[in-house]
């Protein structure tokens, strides 16, 4: 199995602060059947300030450590990024990571506001060539008003991603609901642990 969406690196955003939690995350990806994890952590200027140069780095000494520790997982770079205005020119210039050197990478929308010309800034992607993953929008706070724009997203050649978390309950009943509803829906293409 692979995992698409993981906040494993160490001390680069709000998920593992250390080698040893980032170890620990390992193992239990492939306790759960992980053989491939994607190394994601946030773009988000001002808060997280990430770019490929940081990721790099942290993704090689991660998987040395995870080698040396005899964890059976392969890591693949890639970055949770956040939907800004200057997304697209990080992609083309290399600042941004797609996932692992592809056409897809994470797209992250605003969880407390709505995107102004989402569809238009998802057009615009895809016409270039890339395809955005978009990330959890079952936990938007905006989703209940804007689920048909996401659904449109997916027909228009987006990727929707779900968080298996908020399938199970863990992200509360609204987001249970919309993720059901997704996968109700057909349109999700990507679940996975964040």
């Amino acid at each position: 199995m692979i995992d698409l969406h993981s906040h494993t690196l160490p001390g680069l955003c709000d998920g593992s602060q250390d080698l040893n939690t980032s170890l620990e995350m390992a193992r239990m990806a492939v306790a759960d059947g992980i053989t491939h994890l994607a190394c994601t952590p946030h773009i988000y200027p001002g808060l997280y300030d990430n770019s490929r140069s940081t990721i790099e780095p942290a993704l090689i000494e991660l998987q040395a450590a995870i080698d040396q520790a005899g964890i059976p997982l392969k890591l693949l770079i890639g970055a949770d990024t956040h939907m800004v205005p200057e997304v697209m020119q990080g992609l083309k210039n290399g600042r941004i990571p797609t996932l692992n050197h592809s056409r897809y990478f994470l797209l992250e929308p605003s969880h407390h506001v709505p995107v102004t010309d989402f569809l238009g800034q998802i057009e615009n992607f895809l016409n270039v060539g890339y395809v955005p993953l978009i990330t959890h929008p079952e936990r938007l706070h905006w989703i209940g008003e804007y689920y048909q724009d996401f659904i449109q997203a997916a027909k228009q050649g987006a990727w929707i991603q779900i968080t298996a978390g908020a399938i199970t309950g863990q992200f509360g009943r609204t987001a249970k609901k919309y993720a059901e509803q997704f996968l109700q829906d057909g349109y999700v293409h990507i679940i996975a642990t964040d």
